[in-house]
């Protein structure tokens, strides 16, 4: 019976050994190739491989020409543009539950003071655009709040502060073009 439990030992050695030693050979086949290889220690002596970060505040490449407001949908800034296609002022704003589509559009209605749709008095309300029924502009609140609109109503006012709201109110009249990008 000794001889048995030995062969059976003996086998499962064996067994452990090959899968031990495929396992290796992964490991080995997808390692780097330079592993262990020793490092430079002057950091300047590699290329960093970190993607640049664009200035948030560089206006979009693909926005137009000519006098425009442009709204970039993904980082919520507003530029107001000159004839130049020179940036007169950015800022960041709080958009409403409903974003237009990015397209071009035009100024068509304007309201010095309404209360919005969040129940808050707003003043210089510059509309450009309907979604679904709602009506989509710049605002600012009289309390100069911006806040972070209730994700159960359809809104489609992009608020600013009360500073940012004035320069819209003087820049974008009726018929300016809104140049929204992604």
């Amino acid at each position: 019976m000794a001889r048995s439990s030995t062969g059976f030992v003996t086998a499962l050695t064996a067994g452990a050994l090959t899968v031990v030693g495929f396992l290796a050979y992964q490991a080995s086949a997808s390692a780097p190739a330079d592993l262990g290889a020793h490092k430079s220690a002057t950091p300047a002596a590699t290329a960093s491989k970190k993607p640049k970060h664009k200035d948030p505040e560089a206006l979009p490449a693909a926005s137009g020409k000519g006098e425009r407001v442009v709204y970039a949908l993904s980082t919520d800034r507003v530029w107001l543009v000159d004839a130049r296609g020179k940036a007169l002022s950015t800022y960041e704003v709080m958009p409403g539950t409903v974003d237009p589509a990015p397209g071009k559009y035009t100024v068509d209605s304007r309201t010095g003071s309404v209360v919005g749709t969040d129940g808050k008095s707003i003043e210089h309300v510059v509309r450009f655009a309907l979604v679904n029924g709602v009506a989509i502009g710049f605002s600012a609140a009289v309390d100069g709040s911006t806040p972070e609109p209730d994700p159960t109503k359809q809104t489609g006012g992009i608020r600013s502060s009360r500073e940012q709201g004035d320069k819209m109110w003087e820049f974008a009249g009726i018929g300016r073009q809104v140049v929204v990008v992604p």
